[in-house]
Protein backbone atom coordinates (compact mmCIF):
# COMPACT_ATOMS: atom_id res chain seq x y z
CA UNK A 1 0.00 0.00 0.00
CA UNK A 2 1.04 3.57 -0.60
CA UNK A 3 -0.22 6.80 1.03
CA UNK A 4 -0.58 10.07 -0.87
CA UNK A 5 -0.12 13.29 1.10
CA UNK A 6 -1.87 16.53 0.10
CA UNK A 7 0.60 18.71 -1.79
CA UNK A 8 0.57 22.32 -2.95
CA UNK A 9 1.68 21.96 -6.55
CA UNK A 10 3.38 24.80 -8.38
CA UNK A 11 3.84 25.27 -12.11
CA UNK A 12 5.05 21.94 -13.48
CA UNK A 13 6.39 20.59 -16.77
CA UNK A 14 6.58 16.82 -16.94
CA UNK A 15 7.18 14.04 -19.44
CA UNK A 16 5.19 10.85 -19.72
CA UNK A 17 6.34 7.64 -21.43
CA UNK A 18 5.55 6.62 -24.99
CA UNK A 19 2.02 5.65 -25.92
CA UNK A 20 1.06 2.13 -24.91
CA UNK A 21 -1.32 1.83 -27.86
CA UNK A 22 1.24 3.02 -30.40
CA UNK A 23 3.94 0.80 -28.88
CA UNK A 24 1.82 -2.36 -29.24
CA UNK A 25 0.87 -1.51 -32.82
CA UNK A 26 4.34 -0.49 -33.96
CA UNK A 27 5.85 -3.67 -32.49
CA UNK A 28 3.41 -5.76 -34.52
CA UNK A 29 3.85 -3.71 -37.70
CA UNK A 30 7.63 -4.02 -37.41
CA UNK A 31 7.38 -7.75 -36.70
CA UNK A 32 5.40 -8.19 -39.91
CA UNK A 33 7.83 -5.95 -41.81
CA UNK A 34 10.47 -6.73 -44.41
CA UNK A 35 13.58 -5.87 -42.41
CA UNK A 36 14.92 -4.36 -39.20
CA UNK A 37 13.04 -1.45 -37.62
CA UNK A 38 14.17 0.58 -34.62
CA UNK A 39 11.24 1.71 -32.46
CA UNK A 40 12.28 4.77 -30.46
CA UNK A 41 10.66 6.13 -27.30
CA UNK A 42 8.56 3.00 -26.77
CA UNK A 43 6.74 2.26 -23.55
CA UNK A 44 8.57 -0.42 -21.60
CA UNK A 45 5.81 -1.77 -19.36
CA UNK A 46 4.32 -5.12 -18.40
CA UNK A 47 1.83 -5.09 -21.27
CA UNK A 48 4.16 -4.00 -24.07
CA UNK A 49 6.88 -6.39 -22.90
CA UNK A 50 4.32 -9.20 -23.05
CA UNK A 51 3.63 -8.30 -26.69
CA UNK A 52 7.34 -8.20 -27.53
CA UNK A 53 8.00 -11.49 -25.75
CA UNK A 54 5.04 -13.14 -27.50
CA UNK A 55 6.30 -12.03 -30.91
CA UNK A 56 9.70 -13.50 -30.06
CA UNK A 57 8.05 -16.80 -29.16
CA UNK A 58 6.43 -16.68 -32.59
CA UNK A 59 9.80 -16.46 -34.29
CA UNK A 60 10.47 -12.69 -34.50
CA UNK A 61 13.93 -11.52 -33.43
CA UNK A 62 13.69 -8.49 -31.12
CA UNK A 63 16.48 -6.71 -29.27
CA UNK A 64 15.97 -4.18 -26.49
CA UNK A 65 18.26 -1.26 -25.79
CA UNK A 66 17.98 1.42 -23.11
CA UNK A 67 15.56 3.53 -25.17
CA UNK A 68 14.41 1.43 -28.13
CA UNK A 69 13.35 -1.93 -29.50
CA UNK A 70 15.01 -3.25 -32.66
CA UNK A 71 12.59 -5.59 -34.43
CA UNK A 72 13.70 -7.84 -37.28
CA UNK A 73 10.63 -8.34 -39.44
CA UNK A 74 9.88 -11.72 -41.00
CA UNK A 75 8.02 -10.41 -44.07
CA UNK A 76 4.66 -11.34 -42.64
CA UNK A 77 5.65 -14.86 -41.63
CA UNK A 78 4.74 -15.93 -38.11
CA UNK A 79 5.97 -19.12 -36.50
CA UNK A 80 3.97 -21.59 -34.45
CA UNK A 81 4.80 -22.15 -30.79
CA UNK A 82 4.99 -25.46 -28.96
CA UNK A 83 3.73 -24.07 -25.66
CA UNK A 84 0.99 -21.63 -24.58
CA UNK A 85 2.04 -17.98 -24.77
CA UNK A 86 1.18 -16.13 -21.57
CA UNK A 87 -0.19 -12.59 -21.93
CA UNK A 88 -1.15 -11.78 -18.34
CA UNK A 89 -4.07 -9.35 -18.32
CA UNK A 90 -3.03 -7.45 -21.45
CA UNK A 91 -6.22 -7.27 -23.47
CA UNK A 92 -4.47 -5.40 -26.28
CA UNK A 93 -1.84 -8.13 -26.59
CA UNK A 94 -4.45 -10.89 -26.57
CA UNK A 95 -6.71 -9.35 -29.19
CA UNK A 96 -4.11 -8.04 -31.61
CA UNK A 97 -1.96 -11.17 -31.43
CA UNK A 98 -4.93 -13.48 -31.95
CA UNK A 99 -5.22 -12.20 -35.52
CA UNK A 100 -1.43 -12.13 -35.97
CA UNK A 101 -1.28 -15.79 -34.87
CA UNK A 102 -3.62 -16.65 -37.73
CA UNK A 103 -0.72 -15.84 -40.08
CA UNK A 104 1.34 -18.69 -38.61
CA UNK A 105 1.96 -22.00 -40.32
CA UNK A 106 0.95 -23.98 -37.24
CA UNK A 107 -0.97 -23.78 -33.99
CA UNK A 108 -0.59 -21.00 -31.44
CA UNK A 109 -2.25 -20.96 -28.02
CA UNK A 110 -2.61 -17.62 -26.24
CA UNK A 111 -3.51 -17.56 -22.55
CA UNK A 112 -3.56 -15.13 -19.64
CA UNK A 113 -4.36 -14.68 -15.98
CA UNK A 114 -7.70 -15.33 -14.27
CA UNK A 115 -9.14 -11.94 -15.20
CA UNK A 116 -8.10 -12.35 -18.84
CA UNK A 117 -10.02 -15.60 -18.92
CA UNK A 118 -13.18 -13.59 -18.14
CA UNK A 119 -12.73 -11.08 -20.98
CA UNK A 120 -14.70 -11.98 -24.13
CA UNK A 121 -12.97 -12.40 -27.49
CA UNK A 122 -15.51 -14.56 -29.33
CA UNK A 123 -16.51 -11.82 -31.80
CA UNK A 124 -12.94 -11.81 -33.13
CA UNK A 125 -12.75 -15.61 -33.18
CA UNK A 126 -15.99 -15.77 -35.17
CA UNK A 127 -14.52 -13.30 -37.67
CA UNK A 128 -11.40 -15.42 -38.14
CA UNK A 129 -13.52 -18.52 -38.65
CA UNK A 130 -15.39 -16.73 -41.44
CA UNK A 131 -12.00 -16.35 -43.12
CA UNK A 132 -11.42 -20.09 -42.91
CA UNK A 133 -9.17 -20.04 -39.83
CA UNK A 134 -9.66 -22.65 -37.11
CA UNK A 135 -9.91 -20.26 -34.16
CA UNK A 136 -11.51 -21.32 -30.90
CA UNK A 137 -11.80 -20.46 -27.25
CA UNK A 138 -10.51 -23.20 -24.97
CA UNK A 139 -13.30 -22.66 -22.45
CA UNK A 140 -17.04 -21.88 -22.45
CA UNK A 141 -18.08 -18.25 -22.84
CA UNK A 142 -15.81 -17.25 -25.70
CA UNK A 143 -12.93 -16.09 -23.48
CA UNK A 144 -9.20 -16.94 -23.51
CA UNK A 145 -7.27 -19.16 -23.67
CA UNK A 146 -7.61 -19.24 -27.45
CA UNK A 147 -6.18 -21.73 -29.93
CA UNK A 148 -5.40 -20.55 -33.45
CA UNK A 149 -4.52 -23.37 -35.83
CA UNK A 150 -2.81 -21.07 -38.29
CA UNK A 151 -3.26 -20.14 -41.89
CA UNK A 152 -2.16 -18.98 -44.20
CA UNK A 153 -5.13 -16.60 -44.40
CA UNK A 154 -6.29 -16.04 -47.93
CA UNK A 155 -8.41 -13.09 -46.86
CA UNK A 156 -11.80 -12.09 -48.20
CA UNK A 157 -14.92 -10.33 -47.00
CA UNK A 158 -15.76 -10.35 -43.32
CA UNK A 159 -18.20 -8.83 -40.85
CA UNK A 160 -17.13 -7.98 -37.31
CA UNK A 161 -19.01 -6.75 -34.24
CA UNK A 162 -16.92 -4.14 -32.39
CA UNK A 163 -19.48 -3.14 -29.77
CA UNK A 164 -17.28 -4.65 -27.03
CA UNK A 165 -13.86 -3.62 -28.33
CA UNK A 166 -12.43 -1.75 -31.32
CA UNK A 167 -9.36 -3.96 -30.95
CA UNK A 168 -11.19 -6.76 -32.78
CA UNK A 169 -11.15 -4.54 -35.87
CA UNK A 170 -7.59 -3.34 -35.26
CA UNK A 171 -6.42 -6.96 -35.06
CA UNK A 172 -7.90 -7.80 -38.46
CA UNK A 173 -6.58 -4.58 -40.01
CA UNK A 174 -3.02 -5.31 -38.87
CA UNK A 175 -3.09 -8.86 -40.27
CA UNK A 176 -4.91 -8.01 -43.52
CA UNK A 177 -1.95 -6.72 -45.60
CA UNK A 178 -0.15 -10.05 -45.08
CA UNK A 179 -2.98 -12.13 -46.59
CA UNK A 180 -3.04 -13.16 -50.22
CA UNK A 181 -6.31 -11.46 -51.15
CA UNK A 182 -6.59 -8.73 -48.52
CA UNK A 183 -9.75 -8.05 -46.57
CA UNK A 184 -12.96 -6.13 -46.97
CA UNK A 185 -14.14 -5.60 -43.40
CA UNK A 186 -17.72 -4.59 -42.67
CA UNK A 187 -18.25 -3.29 -39.13
CA UNK A 188 -21.60 -4.19 -37.59
CA UNK A 189 -23.14 -1.35 -35.60
CA UNK A 190 -21.23 1.56 -34.13
CA UNK A 191 -17.76 0.61 -32.85
CA UNK A 192 -16.54 1.80 -29.46
CA UNK A 193 -13.21 3.57 -28.92
CA UNK A 194 -13.00 4.90 -32.48
CA UNK A 195 -9.74 6.86 -31.99
CA UNK A 196 -7.92 3.56 -31.44
CA UNK A 197 -8.99 2.47 -34.91
CA UNK A 198 -7.49 5.68 -36.26
CA UNK A 199 -4.26 4.95 -34.40
CA UNK A 200 -4.06 1.49 -35.98
CA UNK A 201 -4.52 2.95 -39.47
CA UNK A 202 -1.97 5.66 -38.68
CA UNK A 203 0.69 3.09 -37.80
CA UNK A 204 -0.15 1.02 -40.87
CA UNK A 205 0.17 4.08 -43.10
CA UNK A 206 3.49 5.03 -41.49
CA UNK A 207 4.75 1.54 -42.37
CA UNK A 208 3.68 1.94 -46.00
CA UNK A 209 0.38 0.01 -45.94
CA UNK A 210 -2.49 1.14 -48.18
CA UNK A 211 -6.06 1.02 -46.88
CA UNK A 212 -9.32 2.65 -47.89
CA UNK A 213 -12.33 3.21 -45.67
CA UNK A 214 -15.87 4.46 -45.53
CA UNK A 215 -16.11 6.14 -42.14
CA UNK A 216 -16.06 3.48 -39.45
CA UNK A 217 -18.37 1.14 -41.34
CA UNK A 218 -16.16 -0.46 -43.99
CA UNK A 219 -12.43 -0.93 -44.50
CA UNK A 220 -10.66 -2.38 -47.54
CA UNK A 221 -7.04 -3.53 -47.20
CA UNK A 222 -5.34 -4.95 -50.31
CA UNK A 223 -3.37 -8.15 -49.79
CA UNK A 224 0.25 -9.07 -50.53
CA UNK A 225 1.58 -5.83 -49.03
CA UNK A 226 4.73 -5.44 -46.97
CA UNK A 227 5.20 -3.37 -43.85
CA UNK A 228 8.40 -1.31 -44.17
CA UNK A 229 9.98 1.23 -41.86
CA UNK A 230 13.59 1.58 -40.71
CA UNK A 231 12.91 3.87 -37.74
CA UNK A 232 9.71 4.71 -35.90
CA UNK A 233 9.26 7.09 -32.95
CA UNK A 234 6.40 6.60 -30.49
CA UNK A 235 4.65 9.76 -29.30
CA UNK A 236 3.91 10.37 -25.59
CA UNK A 237 0.89 8.65 -24.07
CA UNK A 238 -2.18 10.89 -23.79
CA UNK A 239 -3.87 8.53 -21.32
CA UNK A 240 -0.96 8.92 -18.92
CA UNK A 241 -0.94 12.68 -19.49
CA UNK A 242 -4.57 12.73 -18.39
CA UNK A 243 -3.69 11.96 -14.76
CA UNK A 244 -1.55 15.08 -14.52
CA UNK A 245 -4.09 17.26 -16.30
CA UNK A 246 -6.61 15.99 -13.75
CA UNK A 247 -4.17 16.85 -10.97
CA UNK A 248 -4.07 20.45 -12.22
CA UNK A 249 -7.87 20.60 -12.30
CA UNK A 250 -8.22 19.28 -8.76
CA UNK A 251 -5.43 21.29 -7.13
CA UNK A 252 -5.65 24.53 -9.11
CA UNK A 253 -2.08 24.14 -10.36
CA UNK A 254 -0.71 24.63 -13.88
CA UNK A 255 0.72 21.41 -15.29
CA UNK A 256 2.04 20.94 -18.83
CA UNK A 257 2.91 17.62 -20.44
CA UNK A 258 5.76 17.85 -22.91
CA UNK A 259 5.62 16.35 -26.38
CA UNK A 260 1.81 16.39 -26.62
CA UNK A 261 -0.16 18.02 -29.44
CA UNK A 262 -3.87 18.50 -29.94
CA UNK A 263 -3.39 17.11 -33.45
CA UNK A 264 -2.62 13.66 -32.04
CA UNK A 265 -4.82 10.78 -33.18
CA UNK A 266 -4.93 9.64 -29.56
CA UNK A 267 -8.51 10.33 -28.55
CA UNK A 268 -7.49 10.88 -24.94
CA UNK A 269 -5.73 14.14 -25.81
CA UNK A 270 -9.22 15.64 -26.00
CA UNK A 271 -9.54 15.09 -22.26
CA UNK A 272 -8.26 18.66 -21.89
CA UNK A 273 -11.44 19.90 -23.56
CA UNK A 274 -13.57 18.10 -20.98
CA UNK A 275 -11.58 19.73 -18.17
CA UNK A 276 -12.01 23.05 -19.95
CA UNK A 277 -15.77 22.50 -19.91
CA UNK A 278 -15.50 21.87 -16.16
CA UNK A 279 -13.90 25.29 -15.61
CA UNK A 280 -10.18 24.85 -16.30
CA UNK A 281 -8.02 26.59 -18.90
CA UNK A 282 -6.16 24.75 -21.65
CA UNK A 283 -2.55 25.88 -22.03
CA UNK A 284 -0.83 25.27 -25.36
CA UNK A 285 2.86 25.76 -26.00
CA UNK A 286 4.93 24.76 -28.99
CA UNK A 287 6.03 21.50 -27.39
CA UNK A 288 3.48 20.89 -24.64
CA UNK A 289 -0.18 20.90 -23.66
CA UNK A 290 -1.33 21.70 -20.17
CA UNK A 291 -4.19 22.49 -17.85
CA UNK A 292 -4.43 25.44 -15.49
CA UNK A 293 -6.92 24.99 -12.69
CA UNK A 294 -7.92 27.48 -10.06
CA UNK A 295 -11.63 28.12 -10.43
CA UNK A 296 -14.59 26.17 -9.10
CA UNK A 297 -15.16 22.93 -10.99
CA UNK A 298 -18.60 22.29 -12.48
CA UNK A 299 -20.30 19.08 -13.53
CA UNK A 300 -20.63 18.08 -17.19
CA UNK A 301 -22.66 15.64 -19.28
CA UNK A 302 -20.38 13.84 -21.75
CA UNK A 303 -20.18 10.79 -24.02
CA UNK A 304 -16.89 9.03 -23.27
CA UNK A 305 -17.27 5.95 -25.48
CA UNK A 306 -14.23 7.18 -27.45
CA UNK A 307 -11.95 7.65 -24.41
CA UNK A 308 -12.85 4.88 -21.95
CA UNK A 309 -9.43 4.74 -20.27
CA UNK A 310 -9.96 8.20 -18.77
CA UNK A 311 -13.43 7.56 -17.33
CA UNK A 312 -12.07 6.79 -13.82
CA UNK A 313 -9.90 9.90 -14.03
CA UNK A 314 -12.82 12.12 -14.99
CA UNK A 315 -14.89 10.51 -12.23
CA UNK A 316 -12.28 11.56 -9.66
CA UNK A 317 -12.33 15.14 -10.96
CA UNK A 318 -16.15 15.04 -10.88
CA UNK A 319 -15.98 14.13 -7.19
CA UNK A 320 -14.67 17.68 -6.56
CA UNK A 321 -17.09 19.42 -8.94
CA UNK A 322 -20.40 21.09 -8.16
CA UNK A 323 -23.41 19.12 -9.39
CA UNK A 324 -23.97 15.75 -11.06
CA UNK A 325 -21.57 14.63 -13.80
CA UNK A 326 -22.98 12.11 -16.27
CA UNK A 327 -20.60 9.97 -18.33
CA UNK A 328 -22.46 8.22 -21.15
CA UNK A 329 -21.94 5.06 -23.21
CA UNK A 330 -19.24 3.35 -21.19
CA UNK A 331 -20.67 -0.14 -20.71
CA UNK A 332 -17.51 -1.61 -22.27
CA UNK A 333 -15.62 -0.63 -19.10
CA UNK A 334 -17.02 -3.76 -17.49
CA UNK A 335 -14.65 -5.98 -19.49
CA UNK A 336 -11.43 -4.03 -18.92
CA UNK A 337 -8.63 -5.08 -16.55
CA UNK A 338 -11.31 -4.89 -13.86
CA UNK A 339 -14.99 -4.11 -13.99
CA UNK A 340 -14.10 -0.43 -14.10
CA UNK A 341 -17.64 0.82 -13.67
CA UNK A 342 -18.07 -1.17 -10.47
CA UNK A 343 -14.56 -0.38 -9.21
CA UNK A 344 -14.91 3.35 -9.88
CA UNK A 345 -18.25 3.53 -8.07
CA UNK A 346 -16.93 1.49 -5.14
CA UNK A 347 -13.91 3.75 -4.65
CA UNK A 348 -15.92 6.94 -5.00
CA UNK A 349 -18.31 5.68 -2.34
CA UNK A 350 -15.34 4.82 -0.12
CA UNK A 351 -14.44 8.53 -0.30
CA UNK A 352 -18.01 9.52 0.60
CA UNK A 353 -19.04 10.43 -2.96
CA UNK A 354 -22.36 9.28 -4.36
CA UNK A 355 -22.12 7.46 -7.70
CA UNK A 356 -24.25 5.02 -9.68
CA UNK A 357 -24.64 3.34 -13.06
CA UNK A 358 -27.47 1.90 -15.12
CA UNK A 359 -24.98 -0.38 -16.86
CA UNK A 360 -24.21 2.06 -19.66
CA UNK A 361 -23.88 5.52 -18.08
CA UNK A 362 -22.01 6.60 -14.96
CA UNK A 363 -23.30 9.34 -12.67
CA UNK A 364 -21.15 11.11 -10.07
CA UNK A 365 -22.46 13.68 -7.59
CA UNK A 366 -19.72 16.08 -6.52
CA UNK A 367 -19.12 16.68 -2.84
CA UNK A 368 -16.36 16.71 -0.25
CA UNK A 369 -14.27 13.54 -0.57
CA UNK A 370 -12.67 12.15 2.56
CA UNK A 371 -9.75 9.79 3.09
CA UNK A 372 -10.17 6.14 2.18
CA UNK A 373 -8.41 2.93 1.27
CA UNK A 374 -8.66 2.70 -2.52
CA UNK A 375 -9.17 -0.85 -3.81
CA UNK A 376 -7.48 -0.98 -7.18
CA UNK A 377 -8.64 -4.50 -8.14
CA UNK A 378 -5.09 -4.80 -9.52
CA UNK A 379 -6.09 -2.25 -12.18
CA UNK A 380 -3.44 0.34 -13.06
CA UNK A 381 -5.99 3.00 -14.03
CA UNK A 382 -7.75 2.74 -10.66
CA UNK A 383 -4.46 3.31 -8.84
CA UNK A 384 -3.32 6.30 -10.90
CA UNK A 385 -6.73 7.98 -11.17
CA UNK A 386 -7.54 7.84 -7.46
CA UNK A 387 -4.02 8.87 -6.47
CA UNK A 388 -4.98 12.29 -7.85
CA UNK A 389 -7.61 12.64 -5.12
CA UNK A 390 -4.85 12.34 -2.53
CA UNK A 391 -3.23 15.55 -3.76
CA UNK A 392 -5.94 17.50 -1.97
CA UNK A 393 -7.73 14.99 0.28
CA UNK A 394 -5.89 13.68 3.37
CA UNK A 395 -5.90 9.96 4.04
CA UNK A 396 -5.94 8.49 0.53
CA UNK A 397 -4.21 5.10 0.55
CA UNK A 398 -3.76 3.04 -2.62
CA UNK A 399 -3.57 -0.75 -2.34
CA UNK A 400 -1.65 -2.94 -4.81
CA UNK A 401 0.29 0.12 -5.94
CA UNK A 402 2.67 -1.94 -8.08
CA UNK A 403 -0.15 -2.54 -10.58
CA UNK A 404 0.92 0.72 -12.30
CA UNK A 405 3.69 -1.34 -13.87
CA UNK A 406 1.17 -2.52 -16.43
CA UNK A 407 1.35 0.81 -18.27
CA UNK A 408 3.45 3.38 -16.33
CA UNK A 409 6.17 1.76 -14.18
CA UNK A 410 7.66 5.12 -13.14
CA UNK A 411 4.34 6.71 -12.15
CA UNK A 412 5.12 7.03 -8.44
CA UNK A 413 8.61 8.29 -9.25
CA UNK A 414 7.16 11.03 -11.48
CA UNK A 415 4.74 12.09 -8.73
CA UNK A 416 7.60 12.33 -6.26
CA UNK A 417 9.60 14.42 -8.73
CA UNK A 418 6.72 16.92 -8.65
CA UNK A 419 7.12 17.29 -4.89
CA UNK A 420 4.22 15.00 -3.95
CA UNK A 421 4.59 13.29 -0.59
CA UNK A 422 4.29 9.50 -0.88
CA UNK A 423 4.95 6.92 1.81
Amino acid sequence: MIRIFPTRLSHQRIRVPGSKSYTHRSLIAAALGDGPCTIGNPLFSQDTILTADALQQMGVAIERTDDAWVVHGNEGRIGSCGHPIYLGNSGTSMRLLTAVAALSAGPVVLTGNARMQQRPIDDLLQGLRRLGIDAASCQPGGCPPVRISGGPIRGGAIEIDCSKSSQFLSALLLAAPCTAEGMRIQVLGDPVSKPYIDMTLHVMSDFGIACSRSGYGEFVVPGAQRYHRERYSVEPDASQAGYFWAAAAITGARILVEGMTLNSRQGDVRFVRLLEAMGCSVVQEEDAIGIAGGGALRAIDVDMSAMPDLVPTLAVVAAFAEGKTTVRNVSHLRIKESDRLAATIDNLERMGIRASTDGSDLEVWGGEPHGALIKTCDDHRMAMSFAMAGLITPGIVIDEETCVGKSFPDFWKVLKSMGVGIA
